[in-house]
C-alpha cells in the first residue's frame, strides 16, 4: 500500500506531535554513566539524524541523480522545524533498468545508543505516469503494519507521518516542476532492517518484517526519553484499537515472561513494558480511559514505586532501606530483625532477610503502597492490581 500526495507544497506541521507531559525534567535527571553525564553537562554529546531524515536525504540524492545524471556526495534537507541539515550520501547507483536510481545514507545517531545507528537507509526513485502524484512505499527491511492504533493504515509501510512529509518535501525541493508531467515513486529500504527490528518493539506493535522510519524533529537527541515514551503510547493505542481495556504493565522482560504465565488468556498486545516510566505510563492509561491495569515487577522497582517515585531510573531514586525497615516493623515486632534489615545492602538483600525469618505480609504491604501511589496518580479512575514476583518467578506479594 502506497502513500500518495497531490502536487501541492507540503507543509510539515511544527506541532504535529505533542507529548502529554514534559519529559525534559526526567531526561535531566537520568541516571547515566558519569562520562555521559559530564559530556551532557558540557554540551558535548553529539546529536544525530533520524531514519526519517536519512530517508529524505537519500530520496533527494536519488531524484537529483535521476534528473541530472550527476552523483552527489552531500545533500541538504529541510527538518520539520525549518532548519536545514546536510547529510553525506554513502553511495548512489543508477539501476540496470536505467529508469530508477538508488541512493543510501548511513544513519548517524550521534552519541545515542540506538539500534539503527550505522544502518544503511536507502531510497529508490523512479518516474511514473501518475502525473502530480508522489508515491511512497517501503521495500526490504521496512516493516509492514498489521495492527491498528499506530496512525498508519494496515498493510502500509511503517513510515511515520512526519518522515513521509519530509520525503515529500525533499521531492518538491528538487523536482517540483517534474510533477507537472510525471509522478514520482519512492521506495525506502533498509537492507538489515528485518534483523534490526528484532531488537525493537516493532514485533510487539504488530509491525512485521523490518524497522520503522521514524522521527518527529528529524534530529536524534542522545539519551532522550522521547522514543521510549512514544513506544509506550503506541503500545497502548494498539491495545485499545484491538479492543482491550485491560493492560498488563511490567518493569521489564523477565517480569513480563512471568506474568504471561498467569494471564495467558490475555492477548500479546495487552502486555506493555513500561520500564522505569511507571508514572508516565499510568497517566497515559488514564488519558486513554483504560479500565484495568495489572502491574508486575520485582522488589527493587516496586519498592521505588511504593515510595512514590514515578520514574524509577533517575538520580536520587535509590531504594530507601529505611522505608523498607519501617514497613517491616508493621509485620514483625523483633527489633533485632528490623535492625538487620536497616543494615541490608539492597532491596534484594532485604527480601532475603524477610524470607529467612518467614515474615508474613511484607511483600503484600509493598504492593499495597504501590497500589495506593498509582491509584492516586490515576485520579482514582482505574482498577489496579499489583503483583510482585520473587526472582524464580513465584508470586510473593499481591494487592488487592
Amino acid at each position: 500500500m502506497k502513500s500518495m500526495s497531490k502536487n501541492s507544497d507540503p507543509n510539515i506541521n511544527k506541532n504535529s506531535v505533542k507529548d502529554d507531559i514534559d519529559l525534559a525534567e526526567i531526561e535531566s535527571e537520568q541516571e547515566l554513566p558519569l562520562e555521559i553525564l559530564e559530556k551532557r553537562r558540557k554540551g558535548l554529546l553529539r546529536t544525530g539524524y533520524t531514519t526519517g531524515t536519512s530517508a529524505s536525504a537519500a530520496t533527494k540524492a536519488a531524484l537529483l541523480t535521476l534528473t541530472s545524471s550527476q552523483i552527489f556526495n552531500t545533500i541538504e534537507v529541510f527538518l520539520p522545524k525549518g532548519k536545514i541539515a546536510t547529510l553525506k550520501i554513502a553511495w548512489t547507483r543508477i539501476n540496470k533498468d536505467n529508469q530508477s536510481v538508488t541512493s543510501a545514507v548511513i544513519k548517524d545517531g550521534g552519541d545515542d545508543p540506538d539500534v539503527t545507528h550505522g544502518a544503511e537507509i536507502c531510497s529508490t526513485v523512479s518516474l511514473s505516469n501518475n502525473k502530480g502524484l508522489i508515491e511512497i512505499d517501503g521495500g526490504i527491511g521496512v516493516g509492514r503494519v498489521t495492527r491498528p492504533g499506530l496512525g498508519l493504515e494496515i498493510g502500509s509501510a511503517a513510515i511515520n507521518p512526519v518522515p513521509k512529509k519530509m520525503i515529500e518535501c525533499a521531492v518538491y525541493d528538487s523536482a517540483k516542476s517534474l510533477l507537472n508531467q510525471n509522478g514520482i515513486k519512492v521506495i525506502v529500504s533498509v537492507p538489515k532492517g528485518e534483523e534490526l527490528a528484532k531488537k525493537t518493539d516493532n514485533p510487539r506493535l504488530g509491525i512485521i518484517g523490518g524497522i520503522s522510519i521514524l522521527g518527529t524533529t528529524g534530529i536524534v537527541f542522545p539519551y532522550s526519553t522521547a522514543s521510549f515514551a512514544a513506544s509506550i503510547r503506541q503500545s497502548l493505542d494498539v491495545a485499545i484499537s484491538l479492543g482491550t481495556d485491560i493492560v498488563v504493565l511490567t518493569t521489564g522482560g523477565r517480569s513480563e515472561d512471568f506474568i504471561k504465565n498467569i494471564y495467558n488468556y490475555l492477548p500479546d498486545y495487552a502486555f506493555i513494558q513500561m520500564g522505569d516510566f511507571s508514572g508516565y505510563t499510568i497517566k497515559q492509561c488514564t488519558n486513554r480511559n483504560i479500565k484495568k491495569i495489572i502491574i508486575a515487577g520485582f522488589i527493587g522497582k516496586l519498592t521505588k514505586m511504593a515510595m512514590g517515585i514515578k520514574q524509577t531510573h533517575v538520580r536520587g531514586s535509590h531504594v530507601s532501606i529505611e522505608f523498607m525497615a519501617n514497613l517491616a516493623s508493621k509485620c514483625v515486632d523483633s527489633k533485632e530483625i528490623i535492625n538487620e534489615i536497616r543494615k541490608a545492602n539492597t532491596a534484594r538483600h532485604v527480601s532475603e532477610i524477610i524470607n529467612q525469618y518467614n515474615i508474613k505480609n511484607f511483600f503484600n504491604l509493598i504492593c499495597k503502597h504501590v497500589y495506593s501511589e498509582m491509584y492516586d496518580h490515576s485520579n482514582h479512575s482505574i482498577e489496579i492490581v499489583v503483583i510482585m514476583f520473587d526472582f524464580n518467578g513465584k508470586i510473593c506479594g499481591q494487592y488487592p
